[in-house]
């Protein structure tokens, strides 16, 4: 295979618009919640038994796939995340969701009909590269717990890694492949206060939980503008506090919830011991007791140098020197794409969505008036067959 026979299949792709918008129609119409995703799967595996795959269940709702080709060559990973958000959908759109409360408010609707766009192409001229295409349509990326799923089952090997995200503040037609620090880590953590009941008015008889749970959320702060360097981005974000049962009781305990998010790794690990630290030493100078549980999500998303060269190559011949982005701002939003670009190198790119003559089209991921202009269906998966064929048949 040649750059010419590339560009051919390429604009093959255009007689298909109305199927990746049928199909990105239809997860957008039946979203479900992470670690929900059967329906969607199910539908994943029809169409990729109806190209002639063999498919595989990753954790119950994840789907696994190869295409292979002529002949033994390198392999490279596709990927795509499934699930919805519980998000209430408000735009209005004639494909609403059907499901109250929850909706693709991210754009995983589109990764997914655009990489099965890419896998009916891939499929149908399989006899015409050479290696394996590992097609991962990753569940519950939104909790970051699909991706070390797929990793657990022996499936992240290869030669490269690609993933494609939407974004709506990229106008359509344009294309991010930017090396470097894209995505930040992403940690959960809890923090359990334990403390002393006591009517309010004698407070000295007991421990409140809960104002020592609001020195920590207040404190908790200064380890970003006091203990990090101003030239490092670190958020510590806390978005839900519970405590007390009455409103004259010293509240006996507390539970905080939150996120850190860091650009890179020795940071992270910092930043998650001076909060514990933290927690714990306030906690004690008022009597209480403090624990902190954490759940690591994501790494930081780092896209190295000669994967993303590779990909701007690709994309520059498919939309034009013009239309790709290699300098984009990173984002303190993560993504589990992240753990397959760490054990194969990568690139993880995002596709425009967002069309100034259409309001919903630009405003923020997860909100409820979410929308993209489907014209990024054909884009991102014209950008998944073009650098598979490049990459696997050296042309890049």
């Amino acid at each position: 295979m040649n750059n010419l026979r590339i560009d051919e299949i390429i604009r093959e792709m255009d007689a298909e618009r109305g199927y990746v918008v049928s199909l990105r129609r239809f997860f957008h119409e039946n979203p479900e919640l992470p670690r929900e995703e059967y329906s969607t799967a199910d539908r994943i595996e029809k169409e990729l038994n109806s190209f002639g795959l063999e498919t595989r269940r990753v954790d119950g709702t994840g789907v696994y796939a190869e295409i292979k080709g002529s002949g033994e060559g390198k392999a490279i990973i596709l990927r795509a995340d499934i699930d919805a958000l519980p998000v209430e959908e408000t735009n209005g759109c004639s494909f609403m969701s059907k499901k109250k409360g929850v909706m693709h408010a991210c754009g995983h609707d589109a990764h997914t009909a655009s990489l099965l766009l890419a896998a009916k192409i891939l499929s149908k001229h399989k006899e015409e590269f050479k290696g394996i295409i590992k097609l991962c349509f990753q569940q519950a990326e939104e909790i970051g717990y699909g991706a070390m799923e797929f990793i657990k089952a022996g499936l992240v090997t290869g030669d490269r890694s690609f993933g494609i995200h939407l974004a709506s503040n990229i106008p359509v037609g344009k294309v991010s492949a930017t090396e470097g620090p894209n995505n930040a880590s992403v940690d959960y953590f809890k923090i359990t206060v334990k403390g002393r009941g006591a009517h309010v008015s004698t407070p000295e008889k007991g421990v409140d939980a809960l104002f020592v749970a609001s020195s920590i959320v207040v404190s908790a702060q200064a380890l970003v503008t006091r203990r990090t360097n101003p030239t490092d981005s670190v958020v510590i974000g806390i978005g839900k506090l519970e405590a007390g049962t009455a409103y004259n009781i010293v509240a006996k305990s507390a539970v905080l919830e939150g996120t850190i998010r860091v650009m890179y790794p020795e940071i992270r690990e910092k930043v998650k011991k001076e909060l514990e630290d933290l927690s714990k030493s306030i906690a004690s100078i008022y009597g209480a007791e403090a624990e902190i549980e954490y759940k690591d999500f994501t790494s930081p998303l780092i896209n190295p140098h000669e994967p993303t060269e590779e990909v701007a190559k690709v994309a520059k011949k498919l939309l034009g020197d013009d239309n790709v982005i290699t300098n984009r701002p990173y984002s303190l939003g993560g993504d589990d794409f992240a753990e397959f670009n760490l054990r194969v190198p990568g690139t993880y790119v995002y596709v425009g969505s967002g069309n100034s003559e259409r309001p919903n089209t630009l405003v923020a991921h997860h909100d409820g008036l979410f929308e993209i202009d489907e014209d990024s269906l054909l884009i991102a998966s014209k950008l998944h067959v073009a650098y598979s064929l490049s990459f696997l048949e050296n042309l890049i």
